[in-house]
């Protein structure tokens, strides 16, 4: 439990400090994309001057006069609002007159200022609640997530200021009867009716110490391409001069809040967002439909119900994050096999990865970033925990499987050779009670050196291999060396078949080094000293033996063949049982089998990786696939 724990802990003091905001913040991103796609809010109409506009007008800044033309035409159509979000605190010639007498005969007309950071003065002789400040606060990633609908003029200052969409949905929602008030849970939060704003706090959903100063609002944009019906200041005048029909204008944009703002690329008046479907340019949308889209959340959450996105207590936050912490150590510990472990934290994240993506829809912003970080943490470190534990597990018993077969082995081949030997002495009765003794003591001798070899080869690297005999073989040397010692020094036994022995032939090809393991030769060497005792205790009457290796077209042969009498094979004896074992991991084959005449053949066969073949040889072997072929068709037909 403990890493997970660990991890647990180092996750929450990440989020502590504020390292997993942006993770956070893209993720909210991520989510609000992938939204069912909205209808168009018919409630707001947005008229944009785009860069047609200003190439027919020839002139920007748009002058005042084309502002009030526009501004009275779209009065005659009885829109409940309008917001003009084009600065006017300086006069743009002609028509500065025009402009001021527009304002004030429209009496539903929000103009706007800007307070941050610096202050940009509204048009002269507006009334304060006809102005609007138009700031945007975006984070550190340069996208816009909060809209400030409130704040101080100035930090000592007791003058309050509010924002175009708070003042556009003030009016609009006034018509229906519906007040702006203070909040009854939280006196400083924002009312309408009975539908009350939760405020922005700086460690609200995945900020931490965000810049909650004034009222903020979180940003549930609406997910559409075109959230809005549009028209251009050329639409505008085109039906204005008959070119158009006035009927379908009159039905936009009675009763409507109206928004005028520059949709022209050159202009370059963008706020950057992720969090709408893929809009032209990408990531960016203009200033006006930016406030367009707050002012349609406020009134929207009010008259509909939409969801606004709310945060949870922050306390509430890390019993969350806790809670799928403990789940996930949990999992580890369930868990015993790394891809059970991977496929239930796969399926729990996704499940995770469901449930939050429903809470974003029902208007909840939950933390998500560290939840996840967490479960695959604990998924890493509990694969790297199995397996770590699974490859000493394995290299353990592998390690003890081979020092108990490397101890039977060196006893079967010295003591239990020399006590087999003792006991057939003992049954013939043969052996005087001074040569009983002896031999006695030699067995005593042979147990204590293996033991002392044992432990030495436990110490050292395994470059060396104790025989029956006593001799310490060096396995760096070449193979046909190692086995002419082998085949020499067991001879030398104090085994009774060995005493009518006159012939010995021996014959070892070399084999190339890159062919053969330091274990691979340890083997093949066990395989010779075992044969040999074999036909030293069993072979009597033997009077010749032959140790030969032989390779032939990548295979190799080694063969121990006596002329003494049979030497029975019991597949439950230890000695065929080693054989079988060595012929096994040499990846060859071992056999034992009676001569006609009399005697015993021994033979290991096993090929040699990568050995190239003559031309010759392939040739040969080529030939004898072919005859084969035409043997089985002819005993076929």
């Amino acid at each position: 439990m403990l890493p997970g724990i660990v991890a647990l802990g180092l996750i929450i003091l990440l989020r502590q400090s504020g390292s997993l905001q942006f993770i956070e913040l893209v993720t909210l991103d991520s989510f609000l994309r992938v939204r069912p796609m909205e209808p168009i809010d018919e409630r707001v109409v947005i008229v944009g001057i785009n860069e047609e506009d200003i190439q027919r007008i020839n002139h920007y800044p748009i002058s005042d006069r084309e502002i009030a033309k526009l501004l009275r035409t779209l009065q005659k159509y009885n829109p409940r609002v309008i917001g003009l979000d084009i600065v006017r605190d300086i006069p743009v010639e002609p028509g500065h007159a025009e402009l001021i007498a527009a304002f004030k005969d429209i009496e539903h007309l929000i103009a706007v200022e800007k307070v941050l950071p610096f202050a940009i003065k509204p048009p002269p002789d507006l009334p304060p609640e006809q102005i609007g400040f138009a700031d945007v606060l975006s984070d550190h990633d340069g996208k816009v997530r909060r809209a400030i609908l409130g704040t101080l003029r100035h930090k000592s200052s007791k003058e309050y200021e509010f924002s175009l969409p708070l003042r556009l949905a003030e009016t609009y929602l006034k018509a229906e009867g519906i007040e702006l008030s203070n909040g009854i849970r939280d006196q400083e939060a924002m009312r309408f009716g009975s539908t009350e704003r939760d405020r922005f706090f700086h460690n609200s959903g995945g900020y931490v110490g965000g810049d909650d100063f004034g009222v903020q609002l979180l940003l549930n944009y609406r997910n559409n391409r075109q959230s809005f019906r549009t028209f251009s200041l050329k639409d505008i005048n085109d039906i204005e001069a008959g070119k158009g029909n006035s009927d379908v204008l009159r039905d936009a944009l009675r009763g409507r809040i109206i928004l005028i703002g520059v949709t022209a690329p050159s202009v370059k008046d963008f706020i950057d967002t992720s969090a709408i479907a893929p809009v032209q340019p990408p990531g960016k949308i203009y200033g006006v439909e930016f406030y367009a889209q707050v002012v349609s959340q406020i009134v929207s959450a009010v008259l509909d119900r939409r969801p606004v996105l709310k945060t949870w207590w922050e306390g509430w936050e890390y019993i969350w994050i806790f809670s799928w912490g403990i789940l996930a150590i949990y999992l580890g510990r369930l868990t015993h096999s790394p891809l059970t472990n991977f496929l239930y934290v796969a399926v729990v994240s996704f499940s995770f990865v469901g449930v939050t993506y429903a809470f974003i829809l029902w208007g909840w912003w939950i933390p998500v970033a560290p939840v996840l970080l967490i479960l695959l943490i604990n998924n890493g470190t509990v694969l790297s925990r199995f397996y770590q534990h699974e490859r000493l597990l394995r290299s353990q018993i592998n390690l003890r499987q081979h020092t108990i077969e490397q101890t039977f082995v060196q006893i079967h081949n010295g003591p239990l050779q020399t006590l087999a030997n003792i006991l057939r002495h003992v049954q013939d009765r043969d052996l005087e009670q001074y040569q009983l003794l002896e031999e006695l003591k030699n067995l005593n001798h042979e147990i204590r050196e293996v033991g002392e070899h044992l432990k030495l080869e436990a110490l050292e690297k395994e470059e060396s291999l104790r025989l029956g005999s006593g001799l310490i073989l060096d396995l760096t040397l070449p193979i046909c060396d190692l086995l002419y010692k082998v085949y020499s020094h067991t001879l030398q036994r104090n085994f009774l078949c060995f005493e009518t022995l006159k012939v010995k032939v021996y014959s070892f090809d070399p084999i190339e080094k890159r062919y053969l393991s330091r274990e691979q030769k340890r083997d093949i060497c066990q395989f010779m000293e075992e044969e040999l005792c074999n036909v030293g205790k069993h072979a009597q009457g033997l009077t010749r033996i032959d140790a030969i290796g032989k390779q032939n077209v990548g295979w190799y042969t080694l063969s121990i063949k006596d002329n003494g009498a049979r030497v029975s094979s019991y597949p439950e004896g230890r000695g065929t049982k080693q054989c079988l074992d060595i012929a096994r991991k040499l990846g060859g084959k071992f056999k034992r089998q009676p001569l006609q005449e009399k005697g015993t053949l021994c033979q290991l066969t096993w090929c040699l990786a990568n050995t190239p073949w003559s031309l010759a040889q392939i040739k040969r072997k080529f030939k004898a696939l072919i005859l084969k072929a035409l043997n089985f068709e002819f005993y076929k037909r």
